[in-house]
């Protein structure tokens, strides 16, 4: 996606149908990327082929599939790593250069500003991250879905407390999530308060939520 205001570029890479993506200033093209893995090569090959400078990494949450590329990025770019306080004790890789935040920060990227959303349940660490109309959500929401709470770490009540709250935002933003699964790469949120089950269940009540989620 390219806008006057931003540039996004959504990668697949990785066995497990992972989203990596780009995402930069126009004017500057400095970049970040947001949950590198799999395949460090690829993503840098990425960046150099729309002329963009990396200048930061962003985790969305600490699990394997989204920051195994970590070290390998780092052998080649030093740069900021910024994972949210709660999964960064998991972080493999980062050392100094690791970067802690917490719900309510931000940075600038540009002319961006980042906004840091934290939304446990997936992982206590987990966040997504906002840019305008833009929300990038890791494995809190997918298309017609949301990340997985019967893992160590996850927690289905504050996963339902998650999407209550980004159920809040306006219906104009637009959900770029961290897994192709589904036939869409992206979706209005108001197209989602209709259609995704998960994030209808989580505005109305913790009984039925956890009877979806299996719990």
């Amino acid at each position: 996606m390219l806008t006057a205001s931003m540039i996004l570029k959504q990668l697949e890479i990785g066995p497990m149908a992972n989203y990596v993506y780009l995402l930069a200033d126009p004017g500057t093209r400095d970049a970040a990327v947001i949950d590198p893995a799999w395949d460090v090569p690829s993503i840098l090959n990425a960046a150099e082929r729309e002329g963009l400078h990396l200048r930061a990494a962003i985790v969305t949450h600490k699990h394997f599939d989204h920051t195994n590329g970590i070290p390998d990025l780092l052998k080649a770019l030093d740069i900021p790593v910024y994972v949210h306080a709660k999964d960064a004790p998991e972080i493999k890789g980062a050392a100094d250069n690791l970067k802690r935040v917490s719900g309510g920060d931000a940075m600038a990227l540009g002319a961006l500003r980042i906004e840091f959303l934290h939304t446990p349940g997936h992982t206590a660490g987990s966040q997504c991250l906002r840019v305008g109309d833009v929300l990038l959500t890791g494995d809190t929401l997918f298309i017609d879905g949301c990340g997985r709470v019967d893992l160590p770490g996850s927690d289905p009540e504050d996963m339902r407390k998650s999407l209550e709250r980004l159920a809040e935002l306006p219906g104009k933003t637009v959900i770029w999530p961290g897994h192709n699964y589904s036939e869409e790469k992206h979706s209005l949120l108001q197209s989602q308060l209709e259609s995704n089950p998960y994030l209808r269940m989580a505005r109305q009540n913790l009984r039925d939520f956890m009877r979806l989620v299996g719990r």
